[in-house]
């Protein structure tokens, strides 16, 4: 076990690029939180992607073509449906739980 009770895991290169990509778009502390990493691990990441192009030499290759196959965009629109579905659910949850606290309050 690592820091925190975190176990020392790994991760395919693709994991670690869109880790880094997240990171860059919502923020190290954001985006370790919602993929339960290490803000350092994550930051390590994004720099060497920075750095060299990709976080890991096998993720170069994918992370540099002019244009993704048509199954690859499936394979993103998939992912980014099931997480708007996630924000979705949060949402909802978040809302029902600001009626319960509010119905309380009075």
């Amino acid at each position: 076990m690592g820091e925190k009770g975190v176990p020392n895991r790994r991760y395919t290169d693709e994991f670690r690029v869109e880790a880094a990509r997240l990171a860059n778009s919502v923020g190290h502390n954001e985006a370790a939180r919602r993929l339960g990493l290490p803000v350092a691990t994550l930051g390590n990441w994004a720099r060497k992607q920075r750095e060299g192009g990709a976080a890991t030499p096998g993720a170069a290759a994918s992370v540099s073509r002019a244009k993704p196959g048509v199954s690859e965009l499936e394979a993103e629109v998939s992912r980014l449906r099931k997480e708007l579905a996630s924000a979705k659910l949060d949402v909802e949850i978040l809302s029902k739980a600001t009626a319960y606290f509010a119905k309380g309050s009075r």
